[in-house]
């Protein structure tokens, strides 16, 4: 519209207006141009931060390989692979193709103390840079046990008790490997790691290395993948070589009570190495709980090859149904004749032990006095310093003797080895644990210890005074003490600090003749199956009895939550068999003090014991006796 005014000399011209629709247009392609340019930019920035990080990751490994040989057919791969879990270099074949295969290999989660695998440095390069110390590696084999313990077993020619170690696993994350033991019959130098949190979720689990340098350079394993850990769950474990046959302890076979597999459902195989494909087998005779007997193998004597070298003959089971050999870390060595002691022990006493060291003195004490010649302790993984106070009693007089046996849960095991080891060094073997005191009431009119106390209560004899061959086993009842009050451990012992217990006695505890034990070895609740034409013989309360200082002050009660003993009772912590004799009453699944516990289970004061200890050893002050532990 054009509108014309005739004035003075005025005119106003008003051009056309644009439409709304084009002004939209041209402002939506201003956006776009706006959009774009900043897309570019910030595309731009970021291109030129990963091609520096980039740059920055690799400039290592390209050094590395720009020294070493071309030619090579086997050179490797660095891959970088990022799963949502972290970084990891790994370091693979150029013929390493197969997608199936990858799943052997994982990721780690990025920890402050992981190790990487770094490229070799060529033999050029090296001369111009001091030389690096030799890790130590080790490709041992391994057992995970409960609670996450892995159970490490080398060869001692690689590697010594002195040598600061650690397990490197799967997927790099590492743990000190505390020096355990020397194996008693194989030889075999043993560490304990934990299995690291990364690594638990992660299936399955592999072997780890053993090495003294834990944050790298870890070398390439001979085996790709590498072999998987053994479960404890199922394995065999230990060995022993009799003048006629082989004893073998299996874990995972006969898992229940009372319940075996027959014998000829099983073969015990021999094999060289790894490889039980060529062994040598051999019918078992007897299956009863975790206890397998066979044949000795017919092997190059002794056991040596071609060239004269000894070899490691490793033994395990053969379960025929299945077509199944049992993971072993076991190995067969033909029998020897052990040496000649200058005379065979009458009486010897066996327990398993953990975590003893400061009540042994009292309990050995007191049973030297009374009979006992000989003291034989199957050390099942303890901490403190048992060694020690082994050292110590040994120093003073007494003969005491440990075995590593550092199986969980193999008690009944324990004691069948125990049963056939020490045959010819014992004539009767008493089984009763540390917390444990044999008692005659009769003895409380001696006014001396003597050493012939037990022979003279407890080993039968007929009227005449000689011992009858008749009897091979003495059963004795226990009676059960509780806290008595202490809320912590008496410092006088055990005898001196628990004098209430409950009124009805539990279970027994048994002195065998080791020659009148069942070729099967099969023992429940420290007492044995006996031989054919040989009896049990049960003792009166009157006549003889073992306190039982079962439930002591709440610290040290709480221990037992660790782990049983037994193969065939649950543990505490399992939430199983809450009316069953083994568990505590009123006492849950935690390691959690009950209500009024230095109260419980006391129902009958009994003094008898702690009177006669006084009287036999205590040394009596203003403030009361002193005892010598």
């Amino acid at each position: 519209m054009t509108s014309s005014f005739s004035s003075s000399s005025v005119i106003i011209t008003i051009s056309p207006s644009p439409s709304l629709n084009s002004l939209l247009a041209y402002e939506a392609a201003m956006v776009r141009r706006k959009v774009r340019t900043t897309f570019f930019l910030i595309s731009t920035a970021l291109f030129a931060f990963f091609y520096l990080l980039l740059h920055l990751r690799l400039s290592p490994f390209l050094a590395a390989n720009a020294s070493s040989s071309s030619s090579s057919s086997s050179s490797a791969l660095d891959i970088d692979t990022d799963l949502g879990q972290g970084l990891r270099h790994l370091n693979l074949p150029r013929s390493f193709h197969d997608s199936a295969d990858l799943q052997h290999f994982v990721v780690s989660e990025p920890e402050p103390n992981r190790t990487r695998v770094t490229s070799s440095i060529s033999e050029d390069a090296a001369v111009e840079e001091p030389k690096a110390e030799e890790p130590k590696v080790e490709e041992p084999v391994a057992i995970l046990f409960p609670d996450w313990e892995v159970f490490v077993v080398a060869d001692p020619s690689s590697v010594s008790p002195g040598d600061e170690l650690h397990c490197v696993f799967q997927n790099n994350a590492t743990s000190p490997a505390r020096f355990a033991g020397v194996l008693p019959f194989t030889n075999r130098t043993t560490f304990r790691c934990l299995l690291p949190p990364s690594v638990r979720r992660l299936r399955p689990f592999y072997q780890p290395l053993l090495t003294s340098f834990p944050r790298g350079p870890h070398p390439v394993r001979s085996h790709s993948p590498p072999p998987e850990l053994f479960r404890w769950n199922f394995l065999a474990y230990e060995s022993f070589s009799t003048e006629d046959d082989v004893v073998l302890f299996v874990k995972g076979v006969n898992n229940r009570q009372g319940i075996n597999r027959p014998p000829s459902e099983f073969s015990c195989v021999f094999f060289n190495g790894e490889d039980p494909s060529a062994a040598v087998k051999t019918p078992v005779t007897s299956s009863i709980q975790e206890v397998f007997r066979c044949p000795h193998p017919k092997l190059r004597s002794p056991a040596e090859g071609v060239d004269g070298e000894k070899l490691a003959f490793k033994i395990s089971l053969e379960i025929a149904r299945e077509k199944l050999v049992v993971p072993s870390v076991a190995y067969y060595a033909p029998h020897r004749a052990s040496s000649p002691r200058a005379s065979k022990s009458l009486i010897c006493a066996c327990t398993m032990v953990y975590n003893v060291a400061k009540f042994l003195r009292e309990w050995v004490t007191y049973h030297a006095r009374v009979g006992v010649e000989r003291f034989v302790l199957y050390d099942n993984g303890s901490e403190d310093d048992l060694a020690g106070a082994v050292e110590e009693l040994n120093k003073d007089g007494y003969d005491v003797h440990t075995i590593m046996w550092p199986w969980p849960k193999t008690q009944e095991a324990g004691f069948s080895h125990s049963a056939v080891y020490h045959n010819d060094s014992c004539s009767w073997m008493m089984y009763v644990d540390v917390d444990e005191f044999v008692y005659v009431p009769s003895w409380d009119s001696q006014e001396q210890p003597s050493n012939k106390l037990i022979e003279s209560s407890l080993l039968p004899q007929d009227s005449h005074g000689i011992r009858s061959r008749v009897i091979g086993q003495v059963s004795i009842n226990c009676n059960e003490f509780g806290p008595s009050g202490q809320r912590s451990n008496p410092p006088d012992g055990v005898t001196q600090g628990y004098t209430c217990r409950r009124r009805v006695e539990q279970r027994h505890k048994s002195i065998v003749r080791l020659s009148a034990v069942d070729l099967s070895l099969l023992n429940v609740i420290h007492h044995f199956k006996l031989r054919q034409g040989y009896l049990s013989k049960q003792m009166g309360l009157n006549r003889a009895l073992v306190n039982h200082y079962k439930y002591q002050a709440w610290p040290e009660f709480q221990t037992k939550f660790r782990r049983r003993v037994s193969a065939y009772v649950a543990d505490w912590t399992q939430a199983v068999n809450p009316m069953s004799k083994d568990r505590t009453p009123g006492l849950g699944f935690e390691p959690i003090e009950p209500k009024d516990w230095a109260d419980k289970f006391c129902e009958v004061r009994d003094k008898r014991l702690k009177l006669l200890i006084q009287k036999w050893f205590g040394a009596e002050t203003e403030s009361g006796y002193r005892m010598p532990w």
